[in-house]
Formats: C-alpha cells, sequence, structure tokens
C-alpha cells in the first residue's frame, strides 16, 4: 500500500503531551460511554425488550419452561447475530445478563473496529475513536438494532484486515474475506452489505490510482463477491430467506436523516449536535486542514449515492436508509487526515466533539436510569397474568409508529413482549418475521401473530368492541374481546374505555393492565369484519 494511498499525519515532538491528552480524554470517553449498559438490566431501547423476551424462548427451548405459544424454526437466513450466540452465553449466566453482554460487545466491536480500521490504513489512530463515541448511541443503534451494530461492528473488523492483506498472498485474503462474509451473513444482512459496498469501491479506487490491470481489478472483485455468491445459492436451495415482502422509499425523510441521527431520544438535541459536527466538519475541509484520501472520496461517493437511492423499507426491514450514515461515520475518518494548524485549534476540536459526546450521553442517562423502574413494574404486573394466557397490546398514540413528540416513551413500545418469559404469554407483536428470527408462533396462535409491529391504537380496539370498527380492520384485532385474555394499554393512565369489559388489574405512569371479560362467541361472530 502506497504511502499516498495511505494518508498520515506527522506529529512533531511538542505536540506529543497533547497526543497524550487527546488518548487519555478518549479513555475517559470511552469508559463513560458504556457505563449506561452497565448500569441498567434492561437498557431502554426500543426493540431490546423484544430481543430479549425472544432470547428467553430460545434459551429455554425444550426445557419444562418452555413457551407454549412459539416454536424454534431455524432455517439458513441471515439476521441471526444474536440468536446464535446469547442462548450460548445464557449457559454461564442469566439470560437477561447473557443478553445485555451481547449488546456490551457491540459496542466494544463498534469502537474497537472503528480504531484497528484506521490504525489499518494510517499506522495510527486520530479521529476514528471519537467518531465511533458520537455515534454509539446514534438513532439505529438506541432504538435496539442489536444485530446490525453488532454485524457492522464485525465488518469494521473485516475491512481492517481486508486492508492489512490487500497487498499480500492473495490466499490468505481470500480466506479471510470468505471467513468474515459468513460471519457477517449470520450476523446480520446490511452489515454484510456494508462491507462489500466499502471494499468494492476500495478496489475500484485503486484502478486507475495503481494502474492496476482491469483483468487483476475483475479477478479481484471476483474473489470479493464469490463467497457471498455461494452463500445466496445455498439460501435458495435451502428455502431460506433474508425477510418479508416490502420496499419503500420515503425521500421526505432523506435531508432530515443526517440532522436528526445522533440522538435516539431527543431530536432536537440531536439536531443541534449533529448541525454543530456538520458545520465544524465543512469548515475544516474549506480551510484545507481536512482531507480525504483519493479512496476516502470514492467512498464518501457511494456511501451518499447509496444513502440516497436505497429503500427506506427493504425486505420488510425499517429504516435500512438510516443505517447508512453511522456506517460512513465510522468508515470515512480512517480515509481522513485532520491537521490542525495550531494548539488552540486542536484544544477546540477536542472539546467540541467531546461536548457532543457527553451531550448524547447525558440524555441517554436520563432516559435510561428511570426506566429501570418502568421496566421493574411491567415485570411486577406479569405476576397478575395467568400463565399460558394471550396477551394484547395497545397504544394511547395514533398508530405503532414512532412517537417523534416524545420519544422517551418509545421504550415501552415492546415491552409487553416479556410475558412470553415471566407469564408464559402469547403477544402478538413479538418478532417473528420469516427470515428475520428463529422463533414463529405455534399454529393454534398464528393467525394474531403481527410479524412486525407496534401496539394497536386504543381508539380502533374501543371502535371494534363497540361494534363502530372501520372497514379494514386488520384480521388478528376483529375479535380482540374474544380471543385475547389481557390488555396492556400504554402511555399515562386514563379513563376506563370500555368498564363493562375491562377490569383494571395494575398501573403505572406508563401503562395499564386489564383483564379481559370474554364475550360470547354469538356475540363476537356478529361483531362487523371490516
Amino acid at each position: 500500500m502506497s504511502s499516498f494511498d495511505r494518508p498520515t499525519l506527522t506529529i512533531p515532538a511538542r505536540f506529543g503531551s497533547e497526543r497524550s491528552v487527546a488518548i487519555a480524554v478518549l479513555a475517559v470517553l470511552a469508559a463513560v460511554s458504556f457505563l449506561p449498559v452497565l448500569m441498567t438490566p434492561i437498557p431502554a431501547m426500543v426493540d431490546y425488550p423484544n430481543h430479549l423476551a425472544r432470547m428467553y424462548i430460545l434459551s429455554q427451548n425444550g426445557t419444562p419452561d418452555a413457551n407454549p405459544h412459539y416454536e424454534v424454526a431455524w432455517a439458513f437466513y441471515p439476521n441471526l447475530g444474536m440468536d446464535l450466540l446469547v442462548p450460548q452465553l445464557a449457559r454461564l449466566m442469566s439470560v437477561e445478563n447473557a443478553t445485555r453482554l451481547f449488546l456490551l460487545l457491540s459496542q466494544l466491536l463498534i469502537v474497537g473496529g472503528a480504531l484497528l480500521l484506521e490504525w489499518a490504513r494510517k499506522g495510527r489512530v486520530q479521529l476514528a475513536g471519537f467518531a465511533a463515541l458520537a455515534v454509539l448511541y446514534c438513532l439505529p443503534f438506541s432504538w435496539g438494532f442489536v444485530n446490525f451494530e453488532f454485524g457492522l461492528g464485525l465488518a469494521l473488523s473485516g475491512i481492517a484486515i481486508y486492508l492489512l492483506l490487500a497487498e499480500g498472498p492473495w490466499p490468505l485474503r481470500f480466506v479471510a474475506n470468505m471467513l468474515f462474509v459468513a460471519a457477517l451473513y449470520a450476523a446480520h444482512f446490511f452489515s454484510l452489505g456494508i462491507y462489500g459496498a466499502t471494499l468494492g469501491l476500495y478496489e475500484l479506487s485503486r484502478i486507475r490510482r495503481q494502474g492496476i490491470a482491469y483483468r487483476v481489478a475483475a479477478a479481484r472483485l471476483g474473489a470479493l463477491a464469490l463467497p457471498a455468491l455461494v452463500l445466496f445459492g445455498i439460501m435458495q436451495m435451502t428455502a431460506g430467506s433474508i425477510g418479508s415482502e416490502g420496499t419503500s422509499w420515503f425521500f421526505g425523510f432523506k435531508p432530515v436523516w443526517p440532522l436528526r441521527i445522533l440522538n435516539g431520544y431527543n431530536l432536537t438535541a440531536a439536531a443541534a449536535t449533529g448541525l454543530a459536527l456538520m458545520i465544524s466538519l465543512l469548515f475544516a475541509a474549506r480551510r484545507g486542514v481536512l482531507r480525504l484520501a483519493p479512496a476516502g472520496t470514492w467512498l464518501a461517493i457511494g456511501f451518499a449515492l447509496l444513502y440516497l437511492v436505497i429503500p427506506s423499507k427493504l425486505f420488510g426491514t425499517a429504516f435500512v436508509d438510516l443505517r447508512v450514515i453511522p456506517a460512513a461515520a465510522l468508515i470515512l475518518p480512517a480515509f481522513s487526515s485532520l491537521t490542525l494548524p495550531s494548539r488552540a485549534w486542536r484544544t477546540a476540536a477536542l472539546a467540541a466533539i467531546s461536548s457532543i459526546i457527553l451531550i448524547n450521553l447525558a440524555i441517554v442517562l436520563a432516559v435510561w436510569l428511570p426506566y429501570r423502574a418502568d421496566y421493574a413494574a411491567i415485570i411486577a404486573s406479569f405476576q397478575k397474568i395467568e400463565r399460558g394466557s394471550r396477551v394484547l397490546v395497545g397504544s394511547m398514540g395514533d398508530n405503532g409508529d414512532p412517537p417523534f413528540a416524545d420519544l422517551t416513551s418509545y421504550p415501552m413500545y415492546y415491552a409487553p413482549t416479556l410475558a412470553v418469559h415471566y407469564a408464559n404469554a402469547f403477544v402478538p407483536n413479538l418478532f417473528t418475521e420469516a427470515g428475520k428470527q428463529p422463533v414463529r408462533p405455534r399454529e393454534g396462535v398464528r393467525n394474531l401473530a403481527i410479524p412486525y409491529g407496534g401496539p394497536v391504537p386504543s381508539e380502533l380496539l374501543a371502535a371494534i368492541a363497540t361494534n363502530q370498527s372501520p372497514a379494514g380492520v386488520p384480521p388478528f384485532v376483529r375479535t380482540w374481546y374474544r380471543d385475547f385474555d389481557y390488555l396492556y394499554v400504554l402511555g399515562p393512565p386514563a379513563a376506563n374505555p370500555l368498564p363493562d369489559l375491562l377490569e383494571v388489574l395494575d398501573t403505572s405512569e406508563r401503562f395499564v393492565l386489564y383483564k379481559i371479560h370474554r364475550r360470547p362467541s354469538t356475540d363476537a361472530a356478529a361483531a362487523p369484519q371490516g
């Protein structure tokens, strides 16, 4: 790898103390950034309780405590990072601690992978550690896309290893690539895509700069793609899948997400810190102190185009385009160099990025720590549910989409799914989508399952129960008052909307638990079918 291809920053000896200070600051910021996971038994991430519930099912499968409503069905498909690892870890510790350890490992992979990638490119670290901490609780990660976070951290390490072997013997490079492709396929499909896109763009950037023959370049690109093509072929032959159908674009959000990416709980703080960071980077670029290597330019343009053209929902997975942003933020620092002209500039830059990291971390702690009581309250409420029951989840909002007016309420959306463990219950919101999770409802309740969806609006439930349901009511709730035994309504406590049907069993600041007094089946059969 030529010196032109590997931008370096030469630091004079008089800057040694400043570099030591920067490393010390990075170490302290890293230590405090991992505290939220260490201090909270159940991190307040939207999808996390749902993932934890699934880990209980997988860990207890085949035991006397197995949930009667679900069965484990493995197939050859991706997105299985935690599903493969957590049950094995749970043999040594509790399922709750094993799941939290997986999350912590994912964060360590993000930070460590970014540092390793920058070291592989520059022979030293400079920007990547701070960039990794800045996005450690960005919107995709704080919303609980845990398999993606784990896979992306693994992809960073894979890219670094490939770059270290780029000029070495091709068999060694091929084997390393094959191993990482297999691991990334199992961990998370989109992380495999990031890995492949990064290395593909990197190889393309070298064709003209280094005079590589097109035949050689084609061979290198083919060797990169071959393991993935083999895996996809096996998936097709074994009736595996990546996810469900469903692809859509939401172009109106694409200009917004880059400014709202840094924090998943407070969009105002995310916009303020994101705008400050973007202005600082643009200013540094215009002054010539921040530069991209030629390969970095290819990667920046490639990530920008990928973000613009990729669907917002792909194979039934939401917020796909959003995931490109942290991937780019973690990879591009390795292909960048920053040369600040004076000690004052260096101090200001260190203070600015540290402030952004600490602001976002403070918001995370302000949300996560109170949720310890909220999650404890809902776990205590499961004791009032008869074991083996069916539990429906409703909300005071209009639908199951993110409540952008108050994202601090969002981590409660899937907390009732923990009833699958604490009450051996059936909860239709548990993630059981073929191609994503190796758990599915048994035949008797499969028609009531929501493979990927949030709570049902309480207004809709009330309309159905009073024979005023609108057209197009989903089949799984058309006769909810007959099919389910209990109802959680998420949100602040409110007056019982159906006192003849619902009996209040428990309340907290974030939910109300009702016992459903089932109506006779003849009444249910007369209900409108939408």
